[in-house]
């Protein structure tokens, strides 16, 4: 077999959404897999629904995910241009080819025209009435008018389509590496545009023309694409060319109910469905997974098990474990349930596992944000206390702000729970213990907190919640005397004193 050249192809209409990037992923995959090639197409024949910078989004997002084109707008290759808008001039001729040959023709209909058919047609009872072998005849176009008036209406007329000519009666089938043979009654097509009146083609004409001339061999995207791919297939049969090896993926199913996962899910759930955040001047921001603190090879993982299986029971695999077991025969047909919870399983397990000094260089950009001055080994100390905490990196700084800045109020309930007056005298000789201790490590801490419990016959229950409340101001937080080892022996003695005080004080008040 000779090496594959397969083609991630998005239109720059906006941001690039989550489903988006596993079509990515898999084309990646395989290519890598195969020796081959990926390529980044952008396909923005539609310009009305253009959008400024969604193609430096794309293009941000896959090397993001470290899924970095071989060809493309920017990567160079010898296959360009790779905008179709830069290869306008290459459609037309292959359109006029097939209205030579009668396998495409002019059509001059208006919208008006075209809407009166449709009204026509449901009056006689064919309801969403197509432009096909039963309409074409009664409407305005090369096959119906004569050669001096089509040639006239040529030269007058520059809002005329091209349509691609159906066959009556015939039954299309292909295969598809997902779903094996695919068939299609050609009577249920549509005579699709392939050529704007702007002369822009349309994605139909477009990506076989281009797939054709970049020699893709394998076509791998989403499900939506299924029903086009009659047309493709007749259009490949009509050029006299070999068509790509197909695979249409499953879709990505909302977390709950029914229905594709959309852009409006994320905000109705709390989650992202975009890579990167995406705001525009005047339109609704849309959250990244990036920005939300996920771990990019962490959502490479998620998003590779949604449609496809390795065949047992593992789940973590990095992205070059992925090359090597990619198999797109286990790709599924049914659709694949966006499961937010797993997604932030995942994250966690890509947290834990990744080194602290690496988590480090990741917080301190968050950290400079939010006016937290610190150096790389506090941080690189702080994450690997930390980590096993979180499911987002966003996260660290939620449940320990208390390692950067003295709690600014306390837990009521502890203090009312816990804190027990006649014990004051206990934390205020803990105090002097702590601060003639030479060395302030999280194994001298311990020995001498559970020494001085034991010799004074207190119960760590009595002991233990006060100063973690002193410290943190809640429950919550890692290891206690890793904790304070970190925060150092004189901040430490500060929030110790500070808090006792503040807990006798109290419950002083409330007994009162």
């Amino acid at each position: 077999m000779s090496k594959p050249r397969v083609r991630f192809a998005p239109s720059p209409t906006g941001p690039l959404h989550i489903g988006g990037v596993r079509t990515a992923l898999y084309n990646y995959l395989y290519a890598k897999q195969n020796g081959g090639t990926f390529i980044l197409r952008i396909e923005d024949t539609d310009q009305n629904r253009y959008v400024a910078g969604a193609e430096d989004y794309i293009k941000e997002a896959l090397e993001w995910f470290g899924l970095t084109p071989d060809e493309g707008p920017g990567y160079g290759g010898g296959y360009g241009p790779y905008r179709q808008s830069e290869r306008k001039d290459i459609y037309r001729k292959y359109a006029e080819q097939l209205v030579a040959e009668g396998k495409a023709y002019y059509s001059f209909d208006t919208s008006e025209e075209l809407t009166q058919m449709r009204t026509d047609m449901e009056a006689k009872g064919v309801h969403s009435a197509k432009y096909n072998y039963l309409t074409r005849g009664q409407m305005k176009n090369s096959l119906t008018l004569s050669a001096e008036e089509v040639n006239n209406r040529l030269a007058s007329d520059t809002n005329y389509t091209i349509r691609l000519n159906i066959p009556q009666d015939e039954v299309i089938t292909f295969s598809d590496s997902v779903r094996e043979q695919v068939s299609f009654q050609s009577n249920e097509l549509d005579d699709k545009i392939i050529l704007k009146g702007d002369g822009m083609p349309t994605y139909h004409l477009a990506n076989i023309v281009d797939d054709h001339l970049m020699e893709i061999t394998h076509v791998i995207r989403g499900e939506e694409w299924l029903s086009s791919t009659p047309h493709h297939v007749l259009m490949y049969r009509f050029f006299g060319w070999d068509a790509p090896t197909f695979a249409h993926l499953p879709l990505i199913l909302k977390p709950t109910g029914k229905g594709k996962l959309s852009k409006r899910d994320g905000a109705k759930f709390g989650f992202p469905v975009f890579p990167l955040e995406w705001a525009q001047e005047g339109e609704e921001t849309y959250a990244g997974f990036r920005e939300d603190g996920y771990l990019p090879e962490a959502v490479i993982n998620f998003i590779a098990l949604l449609g496809w299986n390795p065949g047992n029971d593992e789940e973590m695999f990095s992205l070059e474990e992925l090359v090597k077991i990619f198999d797109p025969k286990r790709i599924v047909k049914s659709g694949a349930r966006f499961d937010v919870e797993k997604s932030k399983w995942f994250n966690q397990q890509y947290i834990i596992k990744t080194p602290d000094q690496e988590l480090a260089k990741q917080l301190a950009s968050l950290a400079e944000a939010k006016g937290i001055s610190t150096d790389i080994s506090y941080l690189t100390s702080f994450a690997g206390l930390m980590k096993e905490r979180v499911e987002k990196v966003s996260e660290f700084f939620d449940g320990g702000g208390f390692f950067f800045a003295a709690p600014a109020e306390y837990d009521e309930k502890t203090i009312k729970k816990k804190y027990k007056v006649e014990n004051e005298p206990h934390f205020r000789a803990m105090i002097g213990g702590m601060k003639d201790m030479g060395q302030f490590t999280a194994n001298a801490l311990e020995s001498y907190v559970k020494d001085y419990i034991s010799d004074n016959e207190l119960s760590f229950g009595q002991i233990f919640p006060i100063l973690r409340l002193s410290l943190s101001g809640s429950m919550a937080g890692p290891d206690l005397f890793e904790t304070m080892e970190l925060l150092g022996q004189q901040e430490v003695l500060n929030r110790m004193e500070k808090g006792i005080t503040y807990f006798q004080n109290y419950k002083n008040a409330a007994n009162a």
